[in-house]
Parts: structure tokens; sequence; C-alpha cells
């Protein structure tokens, strides 16, 4: 119930999406892309992808990058491809995170930003993850962080006033539910992004 809150949510905010949190996605993004340190030859599975704008972010730096970006939202996808429409390695598809249209083994890095609060189940979603994970692979997640304090307290207004809204984790939990979906941890850190924003990004890769 709450994934289909979500994609009628970001179907309507679609069209004005990118330019009310232009501050925001600009700055999330651009650490995610710099902390993430993908190689050009790397194929990427966007999860969640919004937009586009983490792809227009990586092929403007090289344009021969393989990316997949998948999302719940057809308008939010119609706006990706056609950022990323002179790119016929660049692809988009509609699928939930928990429940993703790819072999096992299919993909060198994972990424996801800006959208695990959103998940109904975060586990799930982690464990498909890792199944379509090369054995080699890593994970990047970049999303709030319930440790600081005003996202703790976004958290509960969003809870009471945004249907969408799942729920906000603590650098904790987080880690215990990569934990748990047998994801090995080996950078990590949180970050505050100007006066409001309090984020936590962790690079996972499988446990040996």
């Amino acid at each position: 119930m709450s994934e289909t809150i979500v994609r009628k949510q970001y179907d309507q905010l679609a069209v004005i999406y990118d330019l009310r949190w232009k501050s925001y996605i600009a700055n999330t993004l651009s650490f995610l892309k710099t902390w993430a340190e993908i190689s050009p030859t790397e194929t990427i599975l966007d999860v969640a992808c919004g937009t586009g704008e983490f792809e227009r972010l990586l092929l403007d730096e090289c344009s021969l990058q393989q990316i997949v970006g998948v999302d719940i939202s057809d308008k939010m996808l119609a706006i990706a491809k056609q950022k990323c429409r002179a790119y016929p390695q660049v692809s988009f598809q509609i699928a939930s995170a928990s429940n993703l249209p790819f072999d096992n083994d299919s993909f060198d890095v994972i990424v996801s930003a800006n959208s695990f609060h959103y998940f109904d189940d975060p586990l799930a979603a982690l464990k498909e993850m890792r199944r379509v994970l090369k054995p080699d692979g890593k994970v990047i997640i970049l999303d709030w962080c319930r440790d600081y304090l005003v996202c703790k307290i976004c958290d509960i207004i969003l809870k009471v006033f945004d249907p969408a809204h799942k729920q906000c984790y603590t650098q904790n939990e987080f880690h215990c539910l990569l934990e748990d979906a047998d994801f090995a941890i080996y950078r990590a850190t949180k970050i505050r992004l100007g006066v409001f924003w309090g984020l936590m990004v962790a690079t996972a890769s499988l446990k040996a």
C-alpha cells in the first residue's frame, strides 16, 4: 500500500522535482558520486533513480558508463529517459526495490540515494540488491540519518502528515539491516549537508 502512495506522490511531483529540490539533489548526489569511486568500466544499477540526475552526473564524467535505473514512478522515469536519450547504453525501467527484474550477479555497483526511508521492506530490498550484485561488487546507500535531531523531528512529523514516508533509521539500525542481509560494511560515515540535512552513507560488499 505504501509503495502505491509513493508512486502516486512522485508521479505528481515529477515535473517540478528537479527545480524544487535543486540544491539538495546537487549536494547529495555530488557527494555520492565522489564517495562511490565508480570505475568507468563498471556496470551500475541505480535503485529508486528518480529523474536520472545521478546518471547525468556520471555520464558527464564518462559518457560510456553502463547504467540501469529503476524506479516505481513512470513520470520520474520519463524525465530520466529524456535526460539520457543520447546514451544508448543507459536504460530505465519500472521496478520495485524489493522485486528487481534482473538475473543474479548482474551488476558491479548498486547505488541508492535518498530513498531508503520510503522502502516498505528495507531488508527485502537489500536482499534483492545482494542477489543481483556480482560477487566482487559493492552496494552504496545514502539516506537521511535519524541520529540527527532535525531528521528525528522530520521523521516524527512525516509519519503523521506524509503517508508515503515509511521510516528514517539511525546509523546503527541501518548497519544492522545491511548485516542482516549478509553484507559486510567496509566504509561508512555520517555527514551534515547545510544546516538542515543529516545523512549517512555506507559502502558494503558481500560477506565472504
